[in-house]
């Protein structure tokens, strides 16, 4: 099987304003690629460019992708190691789009063996709950906004936090008091404190009983997480800290984290997700699968993944109901309430809407 062309559209979301630490999106920087075969099939990937935090935009990725899609036309699209390879030895960086043509070729690779992802993976179906996510706001905003998530249905919160310390204590306070005690509550400060305001906050948010809190300091703090670690009430996820399977295994061996949250957008896909679950299965450090602002076809494919990873445990899938406008997508995951599940057709069983991607600009290479 070969690889005759590729497909790139700017696959542009709408979306309500979301505002987290390090900045506010209006519109999901998406791209989505398309690998076509001489076999007959081809395969989508999709990524969401989230600068502040990954430093890659639309138009970077869009960019690399014109190039990635050239080295990649002619080749075996099966030797998924070897083909990401190529796109290693071209860029070193840029994950984000990587991802998506990761993505592709996972999918050609389970349609070919005519079986859904998550079996082609090694996987089998378990029941999944997504939390949901409150971008930040006012303490009263973002409690009404909980209260309105737990009455259809929800019953993990995620708390956007990171802007002033004292007020992140009033957020998390209005939130737990309007919502009770039996909803779990998760913390991502997204990097926005320092060592000092990370170990006060946290200190102070204990009594509100917090499952775990992601990234609470930038990233050129790293050294200082241990000492974090150690003192700290609540438990720590590494977010924005864990890009690949090496940070992994410093952040382990530095006993940094408690937790590692795996996203495609930093990791470069699949492939290299897989390599973070193994060394964090070794080590016995459980981990969440997040997501940027995809829609529900990256979406699809981080569930596929999380059924094949049995030391997945924590899930944040919910970025398609954080604001997305319009739902370009055929197919894929769904939504019962919070509770997920993916199609059993073969690859990831998602395609988008052609009627969408007839209004998008696009290249074919």
């Amino acid at each position: 099987m070969k690889i005759t062309h590729t497909e790139i559209y700017r696959f542009s979301i709408p979306m309500e304003p979301f505002v987290i630490a390090t900045g506010t999106m209006h519109f999901a920087q998406n791209v989505l690629i398309r690998i076509f075969t001489d076999a007959g099939i081809h395969g989508s990937g999709e990524c969401s460019a989230f600068p502040m935090i990954v430093g890659e935009t639309q138009e970077t990725c869009l960019a690399m992708a014109k190039d990635f899609a050239a080295i990649l036309k002619g080749k075996d699209p099966l030797d998924i190691p070897a083909r990401m390879d190529d796109l290693l030895g071209y860029a070193a960086h840029n994950p984000t789009i990587k991802s998506a043509f990761d993505m592709a070729l996972f999918d050609i690779a389970a349609k070919n063996t005519n079986q859904p992802l998550y079996q082609f993976l090694g996987g089998h179906k378990r029941t999944i709950e997504t939390d949901m996510t409150l971008g930040i706001g006012t303490p009263e905003q973002m409690a009404a906004k909980a209260v309105e998530h737990v009455n259809n249905g929800c019953s993990i919160i995620k708390i956007k936090l990171g802007k002033k310390v004292n007020e992140d204590i009033e957020r998390v306070a209005a939130i737990r008091k309007a919502v009770g005690d039996e909803i779990t509550l998760r913390l991502d400060a997204n990097q926005g404190w320092s060592f000092d305001d990370a170990l006060f906050a946290l200190t102070e948010l204990e009594k509100f009983n917090i499952e775990f809190c992601e990234q609470p300091m930038r990233t050129w703090f790293d050294d200082k997480l241990p000492e974090l670690n150690v003192n700290s009430p609540i438990a720590l996820m590494a977010d924005e800290s864990c890009y690949n399977h090496h940070d992994a295994r410093k952040l382990i061996n530095s006993q940094s984290t408690t937790f590692l949250n795996i996203k495609f957008a930093k990791s470069g896909g699949i492939l290299e997700a897989q390599k973070i679950h193994e060394v964090a299965l070794q080590n016995g450090v459980k981990c969440m699968i997040g997501s940027m602002l995809e829609s529900r076809l990256a979406l699809t494919a981080n569930l596929h993944f999380a059924l094949a990873s049995p030391n997945v445990v924590y899930f944040d899938l919910d970025t398609c109901l954080l604001g997305h406008l319009v739902d370009p997508v055929v197919g894929g995951l769904t939504y019962q309430g919070f509770m997920l599940d993916v199609p059993d057709t073969p690859g990831i069983g998602a395609e988008a809407d052609e009627f969408f991607l007839e209004k998008c600009e696009s290249w074919v290479v």
